[in-house]
């Protein structure tokens, strides 16, 4: 489950592997909301990266990750070209299809593991050196300053939480009712995070340019939110 800046998030050696078991399976109308994207042809972004995470993340060493509303699979393949074990999560099957289907093809079945979740509902087990939240933001309702906390809480000691949202809206998108955009000190803020645990290494506002599905143009606000764990 991801609106990510594209304008719109295993078991080894298995081009499809066995979908794990999660404690609750995902409410009906929120898989089905997302489903109905992805077979519709929603795969923006397909086979290439969020620019954010391809910059900050570029540098790092390799380790275990955790993509959270991972979508077609962008950047989850990105991380595992670069030797990243990746965790990628949807709520969507056909999400989890294309990427275990890209990854099979591109010869990183075995680096590369998906999980169905609604977030809400149920949450990926286990510490990761990297937790990547990508325009984790839905139309619906999503309760995300708890899956956030609880994004923070999977980061293992050393780890990076990369936190990237929509901080406004283009010309040819419309925001839920009532919805307010975030503010990256609100975001960050939201975490509760324990000062002695954590740096903050980035929480900033960033424009980017935009390119709408009839072809408009536009500069777009995105919060930036990046911070480490020390213990």
């Amino acid at each position: 489950m991801t609106t990510p800046e594209r304008n719109a998030p295993t078991t080894p050696q298995h081009s499809h592997p066995e979908r794990p078991e999660c404690p609750e399976q995902p409410a009906p109308d929120t898989e089905q909301f997302w489903e109905e994207r992805y077979r519709g042809g929603r795969q923006h972004g397909r086979g290439r990266p969020n620019t954010v995470l391809a910059g900050m993340v570029a540098d790092l060493p390799a380790g275990t990750a955790l993509d959270l509303g991972c979508g077609p699979g962008g950047d989850a393949l990105w991380l595992a070209r670069r030797g990243w074990q990746v965790t990628a999560v949807d709520v969507a099957p056909t999400a989890l299809e294309l990427v275990r289907a890209d990854a099979a093809e591109s010869g990183l079945a075995s680096l590369v593991r998906t999980e169905q979740h609604d977030l809400g509902v149920s949450f990926p087990a286990g510490r990761f050196d990297l937790v990547s939240a990508q325009f984790l933001q839905s139309p619906i309702d999503f309760p995300r300053q708890q899956v956030l906390r609880q994004a923070a809480e999977a980061v293992a000691p050393g780890g990076l939480l990369l936190i990237v949202e929509h901080a406004s809206v283009p010309p040819w998108g419309q925001a839920p009712p009532g919805a307010e955009m975030p503010t990256a000190a609100g975001t960050l803020a939201g975490l509760a995070l324990n000062a002695a645990e954590w740096t903050v290494e980035a929480a900033e506002l960033r424009q980017r340019e935009a390119t709408g599905p009839a072809g408009e143009h536009a500069t777009l606000d995105d919060n930036v939110i990046a911070v480490r764990r020390h213990r």
